[in-house]
């Protein structure tokens, strides 16, 4: 039996970088693997399946990618884009192709990083709008929310994912 390895917080990395987005960069990479240990195997049937009728894997894994890249355009001081929202009503499309869901996750992961990154030097209590109602926040909540809605939308995932696992391994011959 292998020994496990500790959650990111506990290794000690990335120490140079202030508390708060640490830990948000922590909890980006725990959410990383976790959805690769326990998403990653599934199939292309099972990865869009809805048992019940709750969202799929695909549309927790595209809506976490694409959700960061919203909420970090905020803390960043901008409104979205076209591109954004065209994003943002494609999160349910059906048929995803679990590699390419994957790899929009770890591209905005990465970038992800970067940007967060960008924003140590700011002033954490900034005021940031969110939303077409501009509904003001601070950068430090926005950043806290980054990383509780990711980890929201990772446990959903991984319990559609077992659910969904649970039922095939049963039909299984």
């Amino acid at each position: 039996m292998t020994e496990s390895r500790p959650e990111p917080w506990l290794r000690g990395t990335l120490a140079e970088i202030p508390v708060v987005h640490r830990a948000v960069l922590h909890a980006l990479e725990l959410a990383e693997e976790d959805l690769m240990l326990w998403c990653r195997p599934l199939n292309a049937k099972e990865f869009n399946e809805q048992p019940g009728g709750v969202p799929p894997v695909a549309f927790h894994i595209r809506h976490i990618a694409r959700s960061i890249d919203r909420l970090l355009t905020y803390a960043e001081g901008r409104q979205l884009s076209e591109q954004q929202m065209i994003a943002l009503r494609s999160e349910m499309d059906g048929d995803a192709e679990p590699e390419d869901v994957f790899l929009e996750l770890r591209a905005v992961f990465g970038n992800t990083a970067r940007r967060i990154r960008a924003l140590t030097g700011e002033n954490l209590e900034a005021v940031r709008t969110v939303g077409r109602k501009g509904l003001p926040t601070r950068l430090a909540a926005l950043l806290v929310h980054v990383a509780e809605h990711t980890q929201r939308h990772v446990g959903q995932a991984i319990t559609t994912a077992k659910i969904v696992r649970g039922v095939a391994d049963r039909e299984a011959p």
